[in-house]
């Protein structure tokens, strides 16, 4: 186990020499935790706290969905104390994991991803009550790998098991009383919060924000938004609004955000993830006219 821990790092070594991309180093004495993108960072910023140096493989304003390791990245898997991540959302951090036989939380193995309209989801961080179940798991995983650290574990599950059921409750009691239950989103991701509220999605696109529409799609949508008498075509941060506003126009209807928190960027409505959750619900309140 020794002389495969050094092997490890010695390549890690190696690599981080010709690597291009910047890694944070971690204060000395702290867990290390690599995450594949922002939601699962911020679980284990808020139950890890100063005893866990956190690392986000993919950098602000980037799609994670096509997320490609840098060597200084796959060196960071390679000697992290946990890697958090979920397969099938990002092959190259799976692949980086299995490679180096790296300590790590595969998230849907705590969360198991739903199908629908025979696509599957894997936006499972967009319902606040799969969130709560993913900090237990994190916090198991730290707590194992630094007992010393029970405590502060403990007290950082609490504190964002708080924020989260508080959330939780915040958009079941907001969205039980609105004129409208369904919404229109250009990027098939919020599947899993509709589900938990009581909502209807309907997708311009698919999956991927990139995915274009047929003129099939498209007015099929135009009916849709007619039926229901949508208000609003939300669109996301990470991607261009051109859609939206195309489909907007065309029927009269305004624009607004539903960040599906891939990622935080400057133009984020928040500073974290229940900042931005919260504003999504405010955004959901309003298109959906609910009292």
């Amino acid at each position: 186990m020794i002389l495969m821990k050094l092997g490890a790092l010695a390549v890690a070594s190696s690599l981080l020499l010709g690597g291009c991309a910047a890694v944070p180093t971690a204060p000395p004495g702290t867990i290390t935790v690599v995450v594949g993108l922002y939601p699962y960072a911020y679980l284990a910023e808020q139950i890890g706290g100063d005893r866990v140096s956190v690392t986000n493989l993919t950098q602000p304003g980037a799609e994670p969905h096509d997320l490609e390791l840098t060597a200084r990245q796959i060196a960071a898997v390679a000697t992290a104390d946990l890697t958090i991540y979920q397969a099938g959302l990002q092959p190259a951090v799976e692949a980086a994991v299995a490679e180096n036989a790296a300590p790590s939380l595969e998230a849907t193995t705590v969360v198991p991803l739903a199908t629908h309209d025979n696509q599957v989801d894997p936006h499972i961080w967009l319902d606040p009550v799969n969130m709560v179940t993913l900090a237990d798991a994190v916090a198991a995983r730290l707590t194992a790998l630094d007992p010393a650290g029970a405590a502060t574990y403990a007290t950082g599950l609490a504190a964002v098991t708080t924020t989260l059921t508080s959330l939780d409750d915040r958009y079941a009691s907001t969205l039980t009383a609105c004129e409208r239950t369904v919404f229109l989103t250009t990027h098939d991701a919020f599947w899993y919060l509709a589900g938990r509220y009581g909502l209807t999605q309907i997708a311009i696109a698919g999956i991927s924000p990139d995915a274009e529409p047929s003129p099939l799609r498209i007015a099929e949508i135009h009916e849709t938004a007619q039926t229901h008498h949508l208000t609003t075509v939300f669109f996301e941060t990470l991607a261009a609004p051109e859609l939206a506003d195309t489909i907007a126009g065309d029927l009269g209807l305004a624009t607004d955000v539903l960040d599906p928190l891939e990622g935080l960027t400057a133009q984020s409505r928040g500073d974290d993830y229940a900042q931005v959750m919260t504003s999504n619900l405010t955004a959901l309140a309003q298109a959906n006219g609910c009292s």
